[in-house]
């Protein structure tokens, strides 16, 4: 469905609400849930395709960005995440160059196979009782900066990889939602000439469509930041938990 994305306006009513609904819930992921909106990834992949739909989803992800770090700045911790960049620019460069020589559902593929190995790796520390700490080892943040760049590149895939980062060093909720939103902020702005120049999976019509539905966006990050307030910190993470498991099955299931 490549063509809507050239022209919105041919867009059926039914892809509008269902994208207006993935614009409110990727609000209320970042601002509150962490991971729930990791379910509009195959949903506009159904939808747009696996390239376009990254190009759909990516201003969405910025303006929620945005409003998580309004929201959470004071929780933010830069010290934390700043040993990804390097890595994570590497990924995003790396992912560049594969998104142009592979398929549209092999670039899908891509996506759910990423998210599915994060997700296997949550699991596995928090059953077998073992309480790593990746930033506490050179090879893991290393490793973890270049998938999270790669996986956020080719599909804006990267919440559970870089959720498990942060979910090893057993942070407080709100520093949890502040530093991923300033990691993510800077990367996401850093896709965006990319997907426009590059891949051209965004467009100046596709933009118009994504800032129609930024109060959809601001609407959600209002209601997330409300619900997440009333989550203990215990069960916090077991539902960013469950959320990246269901969404992770959804996006195999596509």
């Amino acid at each position: 469905m490549a063509e809507l994305i050239l022209n919105p306006l041919q867009v059926s009513w039914g892809v509008w609400l269902i994208t207006l609904a993935c614009a409110f819930i990727i609000g209320f992921s970042k601002s509150g849930l962490k991971g729930i909106g990791m379910v509009t990834i195959p949903v506009l992949a159904i939808m747009y395709g696996g390239m376009f739909s990254a190009g759909i989803l990516l201003p969405f992800l910025v303006f929620g960005d945005l409003f998580a770090v309004r929201f959470y700045r004071k929780n933010m911790s830069w010290s934390h995440v700043k040993r990804l960049m390097p890595f994570a620019l590497a990924g995003i460069l790396l992912a560049v160059l594969v998104g142009k020589m592979i398929s549209d559902d092999l670039f899908r593929n891509l996506m759910a196979v990423l998210v599915i190995s994060c997700l296997a790796l949550i699991v596995f520390f928090d059953f077998s009782g073992k309480k790593p700490d990746f930033s506490k080892s050179g090879f893991l943040s290393g490793f973890t900066g270049l998938s999270g760049g790669f996986a956020t590149m080719i599909g804006n895939a990267a919440g559970p990889i870089f959720d498990l980062y942060l979910l090893s060093m057993r942070l407080p909720k709100n520093s949890f939602i502040g530093t991923g939103a300033i990691f993510f902020l800077t990367l996401n702005i850093i896709k965006v000439p990319l997907h426009f120049f590059v891949w051209e999976s965004i467009t100046l019509a596709s933009l118009q469509m994504n800032f129609v539905m930024v109060p959809a966006v601001f609407i959600g990050a209002l209601a997330g930041r409300k619900v997440v307030s009333y989550i203990p910190e215990k069960g916090f993470r077991i539902i960013v938990i469950v959320i990246i498991a269901l969404s992770s099955i959804l996006l195999l299931l596509r």
